[in-house]
């Protein structure tokens, strides 16, 4: 297995930060406080000291363009935003580097996950197996994020419509997955709605 240095060269972390927010009512889920700035911008600095990072965004104007300024990540806008996930999983996967040999595919409303926790995933790709999806798990076993693919999937990936995301893709090829167990519950503590954010903040008093 190459170490995590070579797979910088070869991945690039896609984080799709497009969504509308629109389950938060008048708030933005990315803006959120988390460890003393936005989400957004603590996503995608998490994602940087891993590999190179893509970020999807809504079309300008749009406050997370600014939570994300001097932050050396690619910003690609999806003007088609409102037609679901798959707009800007297009998008950014049109926005790829040349040359990139596998993409991690990362949501920006998980607040749990940390560095360790993508270097864990990224270390477990290994490009010249027979896998050609690498997903991170909760501790116990059930699949979230981050979710990486092999090049060979590309295609397959920009061919989706609508708000599926990469499922159709995952479930076509459950035979070449390999889950990575992460700590905790961080690979699927999602937070989409005012009352999650509560409860989350309650349990988490010091972020």
């Amino acid at each position: 297995m190459a170490c995590l240095r070579d797979y910088m060269t070869q991945m690039t972390i896609l984080l799709l930060a497009a969504g509308q927010s629109r389950r938060m009512g008048d708030a933005d889920k990315l803006m959120e406080p988390v460890d003393g700035m936005p989400l957004i911008r603590r996503s995608a600095l998490m994602a940087r000291a891993v590999a190179p990072v893509v970020v999807t965004l809504p079309s300008v104007p749009h406050p997370r363009y600014g939570a994300l300024d001097g932050l050396d990540v690619a910003q690609v806008a999806v003007p088609n935003a409102t037609e679901g996930m798959n707009a800007g999983l297009t998008c950014g996967l049109n926005a790829l580097p040349p040359g990139t040999q596998a993409v991690m595919i990362l949501l920006a409303d998980l607040p749990d996950l940390s560095i360790h926790d993508l270097e864990r995933v990224a270390q477990a790709v290994d490009l010249k197996s027979n896998t050609r999806i690498w997903r991170g798990a909760t501790q116990d076993g059930l699949p979230g994020h981050p979710v990486v693919f092999h090049h060979a999937l590309f295609a397959e990936l920009a061919a989706l419509k609508g708000d599926v995301g990469a499922r159709p893709v995952i479930r076509a090829h459950l035979d070449l997955l390999c889950l990575i167990p992460l700590p905790g519950q961080a690979a699927r503590t999602d937070l989409d709605t005012p009352e999650l954010w509560r409860t989350w903040r309650a349990a988490n008093l010091d972020r």
